[in-house]
Formats: C-alpha cells, sequence, structure tokens
C-alpha cells in the first residue's frame, strides 16, 4: 500500500508547524523564561513536570475520542483543521509578558504553558494517529516517517536559525517584544501548514467494523500489549535525556565556550545533523532490521555525548562537530521508533481483537511528554542546583554542572533506551506475520481494514 510522495509531503508538514513549538519549548522556553521573563529556573522545571499530571489526564482521553471520532474527513484529519488557529494563538501566548510581579508572572506562565499543552495535544495526538492509518506496509510507514521528520527537522531548522535573528529584527532591543512577534510569524506559518496537511492527506486504514469497545476496554488491551509497554518506558528515557540536552545548548555555548553570538549557527548545525539523519533512516531500514539499528544508533548518540565531555571550552570546531554526529545518530533513529508506534497498533489488534490508534499513540506521546517534561525539569533543576544565575559571569563549578548535563546525563538516558528496546519483538517479519494473519481473520465482507476517506481537496 503504497503513499506517494506528495501526500508524503503534506503529512511532513504537519510536524514542521508541530516543531515550531515543540523546538521552541525544547531550545528556547527555559532560557526565555529565566532570562527574559524573569522567572526562577527551579520554578520552571517544577511547573513543566507540574503540566504533565494534566497531560496524564487528557491524553488517553484525547486519543479515545479521536479513536470515536468519525466524519467525512476521517477519524483524525479533522482535529487538524479544528485545531490549527487556538495552536497558533496560544504559542504566542506562552511567549508574552505582561508586566505582573513575580508571582503573576508565575502564574500567567504556569496558565499560559498549561494552555499551550492542552491545545498541543488535541492537535497533534491526532497528527500522530494519522501517520499510522496510511498504510499498513512496514517499510512504507520508515518511509512516510522519514518524510515526516525530515520536515519536522525543516521546522526544527527554522526555528534555530530564525528565533533569534528574528527576536532582534522585530524587538529592536526589547527582547520580550521580539519574542512574542517572532512566535507570532512562525504560528502563522504553522496554521498554514497543518491546513495543508489536512487537505492533502487521506486516511485508509480503519477499525474492524464490528469492534465495539468501551473506554475502560481500551486500556485494558493497552496494558494487555507488552510491547507499547516497552515503547512507553523507551519514550521516557529519550525524552529526558534529549530535552536535557538541547534545553542546555544555549547555557553550554554562552558560560562553557563562552561564546554567545554562536548560539543561533551552533544549534543550527546541530539542526541541520538531525536532518541529515531522518533521511538516513528509510535506506537504513531497508539494509538492517529495524530493531537492531535503533539500538546501534541509541549507543552512538550516547558515544557523541560522552566525547562531548572531553573538549575544552576553547576547542570550538570539535563542539559543533560532536554535536552535529549527536543529532545526526540520535535523530536517525526517530523514524525508526514512530514506525514501531503503528507496529504496535497491529500487534494490539492481534493480541487482544482491539484496534485503538489514537489511544496507543496518545498513550506514548503521553509519555514523550513527560520525558519533555522531566528532561526540561531537570535542566532547570540543576542549573539551580549548580548556582546558575541569570545572564552574569558563571562559577567554575556552575560551569561544570552545565558540562556534565549537556553530555554525560543525556547519554545515560541513550544507553537506557538501548537496553529497553533490546526486549522489543516486533521484527520486520514478525509484523508481516501479524498482518497476514489480521487479514485472514477479517470477515469477507470487509475487505479489509482499510476505508478511503476523501481529501479536503476533493470534497
Amino acid at each position: 500500500m503504497r503513499v506517494s510522495a506528495s501526500e508524503k509531503i503534506a503529512y511532513g508538514l504537519g510536524d514542521t508547524a508541530s516543531n515550531i513549538v515543540f523546538q521552541t519549548v525544547m531550545l528556547f522556553l527555559t532560557f526565555f523564561y529565566t532570562d527574559i521573563y524573569g522567572i526562577s529556573p527551579a520554578f520552571v522545571g517544577t511547573m513543566f513536570l507540574a503540566v504533565r499530571v494534566i497531560d496524564a489526564i487528557t491524553d488517553p482521553i484525547m486519543g479515545a475520542i479521536a479513536d470515536r471520532t468519525n466524519t467525512k474527513y476521517g477519524k483524525f484529519r479533522p482535529y487538524l483543521l479544528w485545531f490549527a488557529l487556538p495552536f497558533g494563538l496560544m504559542s504566542v501566548a506562552a511567549f508574552t509578558t505582561p508586566d505582573f510581579d513575580q508571582s503573576g508572572k508565575e502564574w500567567y506562565a504556569f496558565i499560559t504553558y498549561t494552555l499551550l499543552m492542552m491545545v498541543y495535544t488535541a492537535i497533534n495526538i491526532p497528527y500522530c494517529a494519522l501517520g499510522g492509518v496510511l498504510t499498513a506496509d512496514a517499510k512504507e510507514r520508515v518511509s512516510v516517517q522519514s518524510y515526516r521528520f525530515v520536515f519536522a527537522m525543516l521546522g526544527g531548522l527554522m526555528v534555530s536559525a530564525l528565533t533569534l535573528p528574528l527576536v532582534e529584527f522585530f524587538g529592536q532591543g526589547d527582547k520580550a517584544k521580539g519574542y512574542q512577534l517572532t512566535i507570532a510569524a512562525m504560528s502563522v506559518a504553522g496554521v498554514a501548514m497543518f491546513l495543508w496537511c489536512f487537505a492533502h492527506t487521506k486516511e485508509r486504514i480503519a477499525p474492524p467494523p464490528e469492534q465495539s469497545s468501551g473506554f475502560i476496554d481500551d486500556l485494558k488491551a493497552l496494558w494487555r500489549n507488552d510491547q507499547w509497554r516497552i515503547l512507553a518506558l523507551a519514550a521516557i528515557f529519550l525524552l529526558t535525556g534529549s530535552v536535557l540536552k538541547n534545553t542546555l545548548a544555549i547555557y553550554y555555548v554562552k558560560y562553557y565556550l563562552n561564546q554567545p553570538d554562536s548560539i543561533t549557527s551552533f544549534i543550527t548545525f546541530g539542526v541541520v545533523g538531525s536532518i541529515l539523519g531522518c533521511m538516513l533512516a528509510q535506506p537504513l531500514a531497508h539494509k538492517v532490521e529495524k530493531v537492531r539499528a535503533y539500538i546501534g544508533l541509541q549507543l552512538l548518540a550516547a558515544l557523541m555525548c560522552v566525547l562531548t565531555y572531553f573538549v575544552a571550552g576553547d576547542q570550538l570546531v570539535a563542539a559543533y562537530v560532536l554535536f552535529m554526529l549527536w543529532n545526526f545518530f540520535f535523530n536517525a533513529a526517530t523514524p525508526l521508533l514512530w514506525a514501531k508506534m503503528a507496529d504496535v497498533v497491529d500487534y494490539g489488534q492481534w493480541k487482544t481483537g482491539i484496534r485503538s490508534t489514537g489511544m496507543v499513540y496518545s498513550s506514548i506521546i503521553f509519555f514523550i511528554k513527560m520525558g519533555l517534561a522531566l528532561g526540561g525539569a531537570a535542566a532547570g533543576w540543576l542549573l539551580a542546583y549548580y548556582g546558575y544565575q541569570a545572564d552574569q559571569t558563571q562559577s567554575l563549578e556552575t560551569q561544570q554542572g552545565i558540562l556534565l548535563s549537556f553530555c554525560i546525563y543525556p547519554a545515560v538516558g541513550s544507553v537506557m533506551v538501548a537496553l529497553v528496546i533490546s526486549r522489543y519483538q516486533l521484527t520486520n517479519d514478525k509484523v508481516a506475520a501479524i498482518q497476514a494473519e489480521l487479514k485472514a481473520q477479517a470477515p469477507a465482507d470487509s475487505a479489509s481494514t482499510t476505508v478511503h476517506h476523501s481529501s479536503a481537496a476533493t470534497v
């Protein structure tokens, strides 16, 4: 079941839009809160973690709602249409700095960040689940995700390359205004991309027509899916380590390398490595079994982190190269992980009789966001622990703490991911056998589990 290149590009543009927020949160939000809005790093870390409590409720609910949505556009695509504009508006609100006292600033940051994450849940979970219903072919799934993450990283490239220059351009010395207008401009582009993704993709896989299950049944089936549990655990370690590293990249360049003017080029260099890595995923999946490939890539990413620890503060070229290589290896594995999620949906249907695409994606995305929160929280807590003082010359102890947190802790995260994934059993051959059995079990009058929803462009 092949998907055209134009449809893969349209699907990928949805993650370009998502990454306008995701990458901005990872790369700039902690710095924005501490150095622009004047909130303590300890509060920022705690806030990131507290919002995940809300996600623990909203994520599975959103997945269940999406699974039960039935429109002429499909189950998942409509949410791209419905929530594109709210997503853009809340992105701007999160980077707005009203003149409140310290307590007011903290409440404003907490409320707007919470609402941003809720809208992100409402649009991103259906978007991610959409990737699991474009095709049933295992290799095509890797291809779809490779396109997706190349375009996701292009969104990251846009964020890393343009954010700080646009802040200066729009702000004219007023960084708070500069951030607000920069995110506004990016949000306009993001809304347009979500709408294009909605208009030019098509859902092809649906649950068996006889399936009828309640929310509790879906949760029970999810827990019985042992391969889902492996991916969920891996997601926590994966994002905790990567978000910690990406969050501290600005601090590493500014305070350890002592090159504040190189922040944009350093981050952009890393994003280029990410794009090249995502482009590698599809050809790699054709040559190496994707489970073995994923484990090897995570171990190589860990090695790049460890080597970076031994780079001296004046070895700028080595720092750039190793950061690019870390991004290359780490993100070459990313499309393989998301292709595994679609395989886990098939496995869950085979094992439990319940196909719950939205629930699988939403639950793993919850653990991804838990890792996002833990990584962001750890960054704030570690900065506070090592005595970080915003926009001041840092002590030797603080510099070494930033170096340790940027290098060694993320390496531990990648090693843990490799260990967890070593227990994952859904190889390409296993997935093909499961799909063949599901097809054989399908009632003759339901041909299948495929359904063709018209794209918005043809309605």
